[in-house]
């Protein structure tokens, strides 16, 4: 049930005790078998009469298991390499799966591939295939062997030769032999954290932190509790006060609620900074007053200076540097070039230059100028994202006449020693505005990742990716040559970038989606998903050097060159349809679930008795908020008096 919960959007799940079902998945005795799990690949089936091929799960039924089970269905069931088995790397390495590696040359490689695929899918959910290409000149293994396997990470591959396929099949049929279930209980109670480490954890932050901590209370002591009596004086009492409204029955609130207490902790000794939160749930008059209808959300009230809303992602580090980016002033007012040198470059704040790395300087000849008001409305928009300063007057005058910019400018400067970067300020509009410096602080050369993926993708510019891996001097080659061919200007038509498969393992995903195969890294990329969505590759064969890769972009806009694949634009929706329940009560028993107008005539008898006491309550209902105002009125009286109050009686208030 936890299994389903967290891929309920992904997969959809069937709880079955039926016999008829359970001897249709292969069971011959189905009273024998306590519990059983079958993944259907149903996808692959292009016709609705035809039955869908199932995968059983062998290995006892444990929430760990299963991950692993689910991360290999969708796992590609055939892997291709070119360099020797001890070399290849899949993608579901941590998952510590026995591979299985077949040898096929140019002149047999259909019937290779077969074979090979054929094994994939006998043995789907046990071992990964790999087929391995020995024309390539990186394999060196010995002809006489036509395979090869490892058990584990840590083994060593050896080399074999098979006659036929139920020799591979009982190879490891009989050398990973299932573990009982009493063996698995006692790793589990013994070595819980250790696998949860080992295996990667599930699919995304937000299952993972609900699973990993569904059992664990949840200390808010750091966080102050807000309600409706509370809010307006915890935000005179704060210089900055940041808040987070949530509902508790929201698995990405509960989640986020954790990283939250984490930055409350992180920050204590900040005495200026104090960290709220409010459930919505509970208190909705104070939710709906602030027009808060997400959930998370999380908002930084600055005394005097209103509130700004967090657009970041849902995590500690980056709700982390966003606080602190906000205790500044933005824009940072700069009155000398001493000041602006020592800006620009970070020299005089050293912690805060991780947290801002890339800093922006508006110029201006005159602080009369119309285009000032305009920036530090920008400025206060982007406090806590964006790290700005103002210079203006005779200084900035002087200042821009000895390094020979035009204002009003807009200056970039990445990081110490960097160059500075000059944009012309004539934007019309604050978004114009705001725009030009979000895309102005853009790095030009970025490495992509899950977090800043979405501001690229803005840019409607088709993307030139690059697939490295941390070690190797070719992937730090090809950084070299991309990075100097930014820098020269010739790639401005696109937007150059590269992917960390080891920092970022969904671009393993996302290269397999590309190419339809994981392909020898390095490996460039051209993805024009803003137009027809057609994905090039560079030829692996050739050199990744400035030269051939720009011969090979004017091939691509000459249309020389075919494309490897395509991106379908396809609308994100859920894979599972979704059950309408009220139709399915109403199936059961017309009428029931149906809903009533309330101007709808109730009946005689029952129906009138039903109203009778609806309308009382009603009263009921009214007598109790008149009795509430006098309360009030009393209490205030008392107050103004100087006599002692009552305690006011508990908070009513309605649910979300």
């Amino acid at each position: 049930m936890e299994t389903a919960f967290v891929y309920g959007a992904k997969f959809q799940f069937v709880l079955t005790t039926g016999g008829p079902v359970l001897k249709h998945m292969g069971v011959d005795d189905p009273v024998s078998l306590q519990a059983g799990l079958w993944f259907l690949h149903c996808k692959e089936v292009m016709r609705a009469a035809e039955p869908c091929p199932h995968t059983a799960m062998r290995r006892p039924l444990t929430t760990l298991n299963i991950y692993a089970f689910l991360q290999l269905m969708e796992a590609p069931l055939l892997t291709e390499a070119w360099v020797d088995p001890a070399q290849v790397e899949v993608d579901y390495r941590h998952l510590h799966v026995p591979l299985l590696f077949v040898f096929t040359q140019a002149q047999t490689e259909s019937l290779d591939r077969a074979t090979a695929e054929a094994l994939a899918w006998r043995l789907r959910g046990e071992v990964g295939v790999v087929l391995v290409h020995r024309d390539s000149p990186d394999v060196q293994t010995p002809a006489k062997y036509n395979a090869a396997y490892r058990l584990s990470d840590m083994a060593a591959v050896k080399y074999v030769t098979f006659n036929n396929l139920e020799e591979v099949v009982t190879l490891f049929k009989e050398e990973v032999a299932p573990v009982g279930e009493e063996e698995v209980a006692e790793e589990e109670e013994e070595d819980e954290e250790d696998q949860w480490t080992t295996l990667d954890v599930l699919d995304d932050e937000v299952a993972e932190s609900v699973y990993r901590d569904r059992d664990q209370m949840l200390d808010l002591e750091p966080v102050i509790e807000l309600t409706e009596d509370t809010f307006t004086s915890a935000l005179a009492q704060h210089d900055h006060l940041v808040v987070l409204f949530f509902i508790k029955w929201d698995a990405v609130s509960m989640a986020f609620l954790h990283s939250f207490v984490e930055v409350s902790e992180a920050l204590e000794d900040l005495p200026d900074v104090a960290l709220a939160s409010v459930d919505c749930g509970e208190w909705t008059d104070v939710c709906g007053a602030r027009q808060i209808n997400s959930f998370p959300s999380v908002v930084a009230y600055r005394r005097g200076d209103g509130a700004q809303l967090y657009r970041g992602m849902m995590g500690s580090e980056s709700l982390h540097r966003f606080i602190l980016l906000s205790r500044l002033g933005s824009p940072l007012r700069l009155a000398s070039s001493e000041e602006v040198r020592s800006f620009l470059e970070g020299a005089s704040d050293e912690p805060l230059g991780a947290l801002a790395p890339v800093r922006a300087l508006g110029a201006f000849s005159s602080g009369r100028d119309s285009g000032v008001p305009l920036f530090e409305d920008a400025a206060r928009e982007l406090r806590g994202e964006v790290l700005l300063g103002l210079f203006v007057d005779t200084a900035a005058q002087n200042w821009a006449r000895e390094l020979s910019v035009d204002l009003p400018a807009l200056l970039v400067c990445r990081g110490s020693g960097g160059p500075t970067e000059v944009h012309s300020l004539q934007p019309s509009s604050l978004e114009e505005l705001l725009t030009l410096i979000r895309r102005a602080t853009l790095d030009p050369f970025p490495e992509l990742t899950v977090e800043n993926l979405p501001q690229y993708l803005e840019l409607q510019k088709p993307l030139l990716l690059l697939f490295v891996t941390e070690d190797g001097p070719e992937s730090s080659a090809a950084l070299l040559e991309m990075q100097g061919l930014s820098h020269a200007g010739h790639l401005q038509s696109y937007l150059p970038c590269w992917i960390n498969l080891r920092r970022t393992p969904a671009g393993s995903s996302v290269l397999e989606s590309y190419l339809g195969a994981s392909p020898q890294l390095p490996a460039l990329v051209l993805s024009q998903l803003c137009s027809n969505g057609e994905v090039f590759h560079f030829p692996p064969q050739r050199p990744l050097q400035s030269g051939s890769i720009l011969q090979w972009l004017h091939g691509v806009e000459r249309q020389e060159e075919e494309p490897a694949g395509v991106v379908p634009d396809e609308r994100w929706e859920p894979s599972v349809p979704f059950f309408d329940f009220l139709s399915v009560m109403d199936e059961e028993l017309p009428g029931y679930a149906a809903q009533r107008s309330p101007k709808t005539k109730m009946a005689a008898g029952r129906g009138e008795a039903h109203l009778a006491r609806r309308t009382s309550k009603r009263e009921e209902v009214k007598e109790e908020e008149e009795e509430g105002r006098k309360r009030e009125k009393d209490h205030s009286e008392r107050r103004s008096s100087g006599a002692p109050a009552h305690t006011p009686s508990p908070h009513t208030h309605s649910e979300l």
